[in-house]
């Protein structure tokens, strides 16, 4: 047997040998684990569909908060500007001559 011959029995007796033995243990534990998983994956199954329905409800009170936030910031910079058209407007920008 040549050198890639002995690789690839290496490589089959160091990796393939684990997966069989992982394999064939999952086959001979699977009658005596599914019926104690089942329950704990519908428990953690139940958990995400509440936490979901919980963080829906916080994300809506987090948007509406977030657009509040918009509002009263438009209605600064609208007040802002129509204040500043104001004071324009009421500072005469040439001086008229008074004649006699």
């Amino acid at each position: 047997m040549g050198l890639i011959g002995k690789a690839v029995e290496t490589v089959v007796e160091d990796i393939a040998l684990p997966v069989i033995v992982v394999g064939v243990g999952a086959v001979l534990l699977a009658p005596i684990l599914i019926p104690v998983g089942k329950p704990i994956a519908k428990a953690a199954i139940k958990g995400g569909l509440a936490a979901y329905e919980k963080s829906k409800g916080v994300f809506a009170e987090v948007g509406e908060a977030f657009e509040d936030l918009v509002a009263e910031a438009k209605a600064e910079l609208a007040e802002s500007h129509a204040s500043s058209e104001l004071r324009s407007a009421a500072i005469p920008t040439e001086a008229t001559p008074i004649s006699d």
